[in-house]
């Protein structure tokens, strides 16, 4: 009704923490990156439900941990060898890490709870076959502990006018299982104290006093409504001969008992391909034949699998489920996990009550992406169930009898993203990405040129005039004084070179052959008479003085003989070590290709890394 302040509760199934045991043979790094990618997808899920929704309780159905159930304590250790070295430390800094996970951001939303409520709650209590193993093979100080740090499986908690029966199903499953260490079979219900008997027997006993443990958390219920919590008992003093024993009174009468809400991390028991429904992620369900509109009533694909193995069991046996239904009452709705994957169906087998609507129970999918489930998710429930102050419902929105009614619970699956898609759509990326590096490399190192080519179609001519214009050009006199001036030094040029090698070939024949180098010879620091450069006869032109003679430019790489006044090829600038060509054809792809990646790559894996590990 518009009126309503519902109290606003989520179940949160099978996170499972990831941890050597979820996959013990995945290599580092990688399998470091699926413990902080699975950690932080749960911090941040949990968190955007806290700030979001904002629930006032929050219930979790079981396996906790993945790997609890092998991690050693000072009395016992796990029965294979491969994890017995992992003790109690161990499980301690994984009992940290799932509190850092949830407790740490419980209140990102706010401590306050919602208009009319009764404040906020987080129960992680009820043990799963991960945290504690399954019937016979669970140990007694590994229970312990966990009952220790979580609080005992086994209670019951009235919340918004609605009772939570929370039942360790894992512990109780060894009634009916053959004892390790005696081989007695349990038969259920008469199978002693001998079979199992330390495992189930606090299990039974719970739910022996079970209705009446109802009783009194409604009698709390109602006195708070009525702001008696703080209501003192009468005393008086009787001598000890007039005291008669009575039992305590378990309720008040005239008291209405309130829907009853059963949560165990197995599911009960269903016969074998009983379909969960449309929600169901693995498969939906099959279509019906032609000619029919019913949906079908066995459908194995959409099922939850029948089956049992090493420390698991897919649902409860016939005899778990039938004893646990009478000894809570009437039960309305179970609330499960274990599968992974959402399953819903409704038992009649268990009604215990006259109506005959049967039992709704809602198997929660997990929350983590790494349990099987594309889109993990959780289940919320808004509860609304006003009663008066004797219990009993008010108007036409409360359940009757104990059950719960059409008006005082919703539920609702929300789901969570896709992260395995994320993946994929970044392994996508990174494919398109490595594909137009590669295309790009390949067409950069095809179209590379040689330095020579780089100047190819450019003149040989300079950029800038080296010779003086006809305007600026000296007289015909003086360039006939130019050249007679040149002529003369070169006739004296080559008369000195005529008598340097005559006495060279002297002074071979006087030292036995030795040839003697001349001054000129062995210092390349003394400037021919005519200076560096072409002679003017071997320039096509007139020629001109001072600055008007117009100088071809020199080859490159060529030398000029400084004692012949000309230009001789005697060598090329670096001869004496070869230089190094440019790659070409496959190695010159594949070296721009990989550097290409490198520089693209080592800053998008920084940046992601610390996204990453920085949350």
């Amino acid at each position: 009704p518009r009126e309503a302040t519902p109290h606003h509760l989520v179940f949160i199934a099978d996170p499972q923490l990831v941890d050597p045991h979820t996959y013990p043979d995945r290599p580092w790094p990688l399998s470091t990156f699926t413990v902080r990618h699975t950690d932080l997808y749960l911090r941040r899920s949990f968190s955007l439900l806290q700030r979001k929704l904002h629930p006032d309780t929050v219930f979790f159905l079981g396996d906790l941990f993945d790997g609890g159930r092998e991690w050693a304590t000072d009395r016992s250790e796990s029965s294979e060898k491969q994890w017995r070295k992992y003790g109690e430390k161990f499980w301690l800094r994984e009992y940290n890490r799932f509190g850092r996970i949830f407790f740490d951001h419980w209140g990102d939303g706010g401590l306050d709870s919602g208009a009319g409520q009764q404040g906020r709650k987080i129960i992680a209590s009820l043990p799963g076959n991960h945290d504690l193993g399954l019937g016979a093979g669970i140990q007694i100080p590994v229970r312990n502990r966990f009952n220790a740090y979580f609080g005992d499986g086994n209670r019951v908690d009235v919340i918004a006018n609605h009772t939570f029966v929370s039942v360790d199903t894992v512990s109780l499953s060894a009634m009916d299982q053959p004892d390790p260490a005696t081989g007695s079979q349990g038969s259920g219900l008469g199978a002693g104290e001998g079979a199992n008997s330390a495992i189930w027997m606090p299990v039974q006993e719970f739910l022996d006093h079970a209705k009446d443990e109802l009783s009194r958390a409604v009698e709390r219920q109602i006195r708070w409504l009525n702001n008696q919590t703080n209501r003192r008992l009468e005393h008086t003093v009787t001598e000890l001969e007039g005291v008669i024993a009575e039992a305590p009174p378990t309720r008040r009468d005239g008291v209405s008992n309130l829907p009853t809400i059963l949560l165990t991390h197995v599911p009960l028991y269903r016969r074998p391909g009983t379909p969960c429904g449309p929600h169901r992620e693995h498969l939906p369900p099959s279509k019906p034949s032609s000619g029919e509109s019913e949906p079908l009533s066995v459908d194995e694909p959409n099922a939850i699998a029948v089956r049992a193995g090493y420390q698991y069991q897919n649902v409860l046996t016939p005899t778990i489920s039938k004893y646990l239904i009478e000894k809570i009452g009437d039960v309305g709705y179970v609330f499960s996990g274990d599968d992974h994957d959402y399953c819903e169906v409704v038992h009649h087998e268990y009604t215990a009550s006259s109506t005959g609507s049967g039992i709704r129970e809602i198997t929660v999918k997990s929350m983590s992406w790494a349990m099987g489930v594309r889109k993990p998710g959780f289940l919320m429930l808004s509860l609304w169930n006003p009663i008066d102050g004797a219990g009993k419902p008010v108007g036409n929105h409360g359940g009757a009898g104990g059950r719960t009614g059409p008006t005082t619970m919703e539920t609702h699956l929300c789901l969570l993203p896709d992260q395995l898609g994320i993946f994929i759509s970044y392994a996508s990326l990174l494919g398109f990405t490595f594909i137009t590096l590669v295309v790009t490399s390949v067409l950069k190192a095809t179209n590379r040129r040689s330095p020579s080519d780089c100047f190819a179609g450019y003149s040989d001519d300079p950029l800038l005039p080296i010779a003086r214009s006809s305007q600026h050009r000296g007289s015909s006199a003086e360039n006939e004084k130019a050249e007679a001036l040149y002529q003369r030094r070169r006739a004296d040029s080559q008369k000195s070179s005529d008598g340097s090698q005559s006495s060279n070939s002297s002074s071979s024949s006087n030292n036995g052959g030795l040839a003697v180098r001349s001054s000129a010879a062995r210092t390349r620091s003394v400037s021919p008479s005519l200076g560096y450069g072409i002679p003017v006869s071997q320039i096509g032109g007139t020629p001109q003085a001072g600055l008007g003679i117009k100088f071809a430019p020199l080859d490159s790489g060529a030398i000029v003989d400084s004692e012949r006044g000309d230009q001789a090829r005697v060598g090329t600038v670096g001869s004496s070590r070869e230089r190094r060509r440019p790659k070409q054809g496959l190695r010159a792809r594949v070296d721009e290709t990989l550097w290409s990646m490198w520089r693209v790559g080592w800053i998008a894996m920084l940046w992601y890394t610390w996204l990453v590990w920085h949350g």
